[in-house]
């Protein structure tokens, strides 16, 4: 299984990003997927994760209201729409596969696709 994101890139506070992750490898549409980040010198963080319909999505708390999941299973691609971008957001993105098609609180990522690099400026 691979997972290839895409779509970061440097932007002023304010502004928009839109992160793509295309999946390979086992059936996409059978599994939910989610969005993590890692600032500098900080853990990796959860930010996003949609069910395998689309369904059902969740949001920590910290991009509520300014980031969208969504996903097309025909295309394979998972995406997270950033808009709002502050400073705060400039991290690592990192793209997951669970283990399910349903999330839950036991739901445990088992695929991890490299990062891609979004810096926002003040």
């Amino acid at each position: 299984v691979q997972l290839q994101a895409s779509g970061g890139g440097l932007v002023q506070a304010g502004g928009s990003l839109r992160l793509s992750c295309a999946a390979s490898g086992r059936t996409f549409s059978s599994y939910a997927m989610g969005w993590f980040r890692q600032a500098p010198g900080k853990e990796r963080e959860f930010v996003a994760a949609i069910s395998w319909s689309g369904g059902s999505t969740y949001y920590a708390d910290s991009v509520k209201g300014r980031f969208t999941i969504s996903r097309d299973n025909a295309k394979n691609t998972v995406y997270l729409q950033m808009n709002s971008l502050k400073p705060e957001d400039t991290a690592v993105y990192y793209c997951a596969q669970y283990g399910s098609s349903w999330l839950s609180a036991n739901s445990v990522v088992e695929v991890w696709g490299q990062g891609t690099l979004v810096t926002v400026s003040s």
